[in-house]
């Protein structure tokens, strides 16, 4: 789907939770209310594209009363929360104030994640170097950048910049695993296992740990594993379609067609890209048509 601006969100009339926000906001800057924005505690949810593994996290905002012009009038019962994720899942969400810079900053380093994935380097280069401009606290950005330089073949550049995370965020395990990339490719292999060992100890289960070997175990058609593994990284993160398309083809396997229809039809519901989206259905649709046991 990408980062949509404003614009594009309304006009496709979807987006993630980011484009959906500032397309919000648009709306209420023109209507003179005020805008919080805040970032929300959820589970980590991780996506695997372009040999990258991509962290999301969300956003929503609140809109307050209308502007005198002087200053905003309002009153608590004047407070609006706008999210886009299930109202089941809203119930006790904590959240923190983001500046207006610091979506500014999420933004252009959502343009650069998805550059990378599109292979293109050079545009994901502009725009982390403008997510780490807007605004020099959003350690993302660094690590996008340092991911950038690792692409582009540039290992000290990438060190420095990694290292300048961890001075600040000693426990960023995304900073680290990159970090441990540079230093193998810079030949400094002691370093690098060392971090390696120090990531086991801080993360044992990294992200898509129990899909790898969920895939592993179907290519040995151990398929009652596979489907224990799938549904462990389901349990982590129920809106991820890979996840849900292994878990309904080991189910499938095992002969639970129910339940391979549900998570086919979860892998549809969730599916990010018209390809994926066209992919599942058709696998969707041929098992439909298979008798439950």
């Amino acid at each position: 789907m990408g980062t949509r601006t404003a614009a594009e969100a309304f006009d496709a009339k979807a987006g993630n939770c980011l484009s959906l926000v500032i397309m919000t906001a648009a709306f209420a800057k023109a209507l003179d209310l005020s805008v919080t924005y805040q970032a929300a505690v959820i589970e980590p949810m991780w996506s695997r594209a372009g040999g990258m593994h991509v962290l999301s996290g969300h956003v929503n905002l609140t809109l307050g009363g209308r502007s005198t012009g002087i200053r905003t009038i309002y009153d608590a019962g004047e407070h609006l929360t706008v999210d886009f994720l299930p109202q089941q899942e809203l119930r006790g969400l904590r959240t923190w104030v983001l500046a207006e810079d610091t979506i500014v900053a999420m933004y252009m380093n959502n343009r650069a994640a998805e550059s990378l994935v599109r292979g293109n380097v050079n545009d994901a280069y502009w725009w982390a170097r403008a997510a780490a401009v807007q605004d020099p606290s959003f350690s993302s950005a660094y690590n996008t950048l340092g991911v950038v330089y690792l692409r582009h073949g540039d290992w000290q550049r990438a060190e420095a910049v990694l290292r300048n995370i961890l001075e600040n965020e000693p426990g960023n395990v995304q900073a680290l695993s990159n970090l441990a990339l540079a230093l193998g490719k810079l030949g400094r292999v002691e370093e690098s296992d060392a971090l390696h060992r120090r990531l086991a100890q801080i993360d044992p289960d990294p992200p898509f740990h129990f899909f790898d070997r969920g895939l592993a175990a179907m290519r040995l058609g151990d398929f009652k594993t596979a489907r224990d593994l799938f549904a462990r990284e389901v349990d982590r993160d129920p809106y991820y379609h890979e996840f849900h398309f292994w878990l309904g083809l080991a189910s499938l396997a095992l002969g639970n067609i129910a339940e391979a229809r549900r998570h086919l039809a979860l892998a549809v519901e969730n599916s990010t890209t018209h390809g994926d989206r066209e992919f599942y259905t058709a696998k969707l649709e041929r098992i439909r048509s298979y008798s439950a046991p």
